[in-house]
């Protein structure tokens, strides 16, 4: 048993400063993968159009397959962080030694599927068959890489749900050093290494994940974590766990598939407005990314913050983390925008020096940033209803902006031919239903008394 301030600390209070010490770990978490994109496309920025274009498809991809263990991750932080406000060190051993053998057989899955089914995909989609041959060749690297970023999620997910989110930190700088290192290296052949092009990007990123898992596992023990908390106690499968996992987690990681998989759609359909297009859209991909993780982090925290204070019986004060959080975030996003629209040019300078694939940028820039905003509030209080526990309703929200979102970019894309930026407008009608169904959601009150 640990001594009783420990126990203590695993309880949150709503307010700012709690607020921030959550997110600040994270957000340096989540903002490290995102300088590791943009290094991944400022190199290949200098090589080409045709890499900026190829990695986005490919890059797109990975993502979809990486939700299968991020919606793990986000499961398992929702039920961690309710187990730290009960104050159940075991649950939270229990909880980890069988996610991570569940999360193993998930990587091994996707790796199976994406060998065996992504080149016909790529090729019964993809208008470009150079682009297609460059994406296939890359995700048949980068693919490998996945079960250490699984590994590295569920790590992650307990130290964000027991309230140690500030190794985050450690695990990211090493693994985005490792990542920009092996970028340059191996991207352009320097200091001895083979010149891979686009290849070489997946290869310095399956290093870095190999890297960022090492560095977690490694705090894990040295900081005796794997003692306090009985990690690795409980590695024989107990199925009453991994169903609640999975309970939670399911339609978590297919919400978090419909998400992601109608962006990957949304960049097919921009491949078919031409290379240009694709390659413009790789770079507002990594400029967005990059900016978006103030409003991600914030919203990771409001999913664990409504979950502790659930797990303490403080239901009453769900409300008040939700706003304090979707205020704060705002306020980011606005700083954001601002900052965006006043240096557009000097931002896209750092991806490419091709002045009229910056112009053509340009007014893109201005609809995602407006857009930025409305996400800012949305994502915030959707976390919101993710930390009640109720997954379910996450995943029938989510289901219907797809709907909305896949339904503007067939008439405004596909059938209209649209200029790029009114392709973008499709993030307006995303957001807006998330929204609208997860506040109705809370208001309801559906979600008082739910056990998880």
């Amino acid at each position: 048993m640990l001594p009783a301030p420990i126990i203590y600390h695993m309880q949150l209070e709503v307010n700012y400063r709690e607020i921030l010490k959550i997110a600040g770990p994270i957000c340096l978490a989540l903002i490290i993968p995102q300088i590791n994109h943009i290094t991944n496309t400022a190199f290949l920025g200098r090589l080409g159009e045709f890499e900026l274009a190829a990695n986005g498809i490919a890059g797109i991809y990975y993502l979809v397959m990486y939700m299968i263990a991020y919606g793990l991750n986000n499961g398992m932080q929702v039920l961690i962080a309710r187990r730290a406000g009960q104050r159940q060190f075991s649950g939270i051993g229990q909880l980890f030694s069988n996610g991570i053998q569940l999360g193993l057989v998930f990587s091994l899955l996707a790796i199976a599927i994406t060998l065996l089914a992504a080149p016909w995909f790529f090729s019964k989609s993809l208008h470009d068959k150079h682009i297609y041959e460059a994406a296939v060749s890359f995700i048949h690297i980068r693919i490998w890489g996945l079960p250490f970023l699984m590994l590295l999620n569920m790590a992650n997910a307990f130290y964000i749900g027991s309230g140690h989110s500030k190794v985050l930190a450690a695990t990211s700088l090493c693994q985005e050093f490792v990542n920009i290192a092996f970028d340059y290296f191996l991207i352009f052949g320097k200091a001895g290494f083979p010149h891979m092009g686009l290849n070489g990007a997946a290869v310095a990123s399956i290093i870095a994940e190999i890297t960022g898992c090492s560095v977690a596992f490694s705090i894990l023990f040295l900081k005796k974590y794997h003692l306090k908390y009985e990690l690795f106690r409980y590695l024989k499968i107990q199925w009453n766990i991994v169903l609640n996992i999975l309970n939670v987690s399911a339609p978590i990681i297919v919400q978090f598939l419909f998400s992601i998989g109608s962006w990957f759609v949304f960049f097919i359909f921009i491949e078919h407005l031409g290379e240009r297009p694709l390659a413009v859209s790789n770079m507002l991909r990594s400029i967005f990314g990059l900016f978006g993780i103030f409003t991600w982090s914030l919203a990771a925290a409001c999913n664990t913050m409504v979950s502790n204070v659930i797990g303490q019986g403080r239901s009453n004060l769900v409300f008040s983390a939700i706003r304090k959080i979707a205020w704060l975030s705002l306020l980011c996003a606005l700083t954001v925008c601002i900052i965006i629209n006043l240096f557009p040019y000097t931002l896209l300078k750092i991806y490419t020096t091709n002045n009229d694939l910056i112009a053509a940028a340009i007014p893109s820039i201005r609809v995602i940033t407006i857009s930025t905003l409305l996400m800012a509030i949305s994502a915030v209080v959707m976390s919101g209803v993710l930390g009640t526990g109720n997954t379910k309703m996450n995943l029938i929200t989510e289901i219907a902006a797809v709907i909305g979102y896949l339904w503007y970019c067939d008439i405004v894309i596909e059938r209209m031919h649209s200029p790029l930026q009114w392709a973008w407008g499709a993030d307006f009608i995303y957001w807006v239903i998330i929204f609208i169904m997860s506040f109705w959601y809370l208001r309801s009150g559906r979600w008082k008394g739910k056990e998880i």
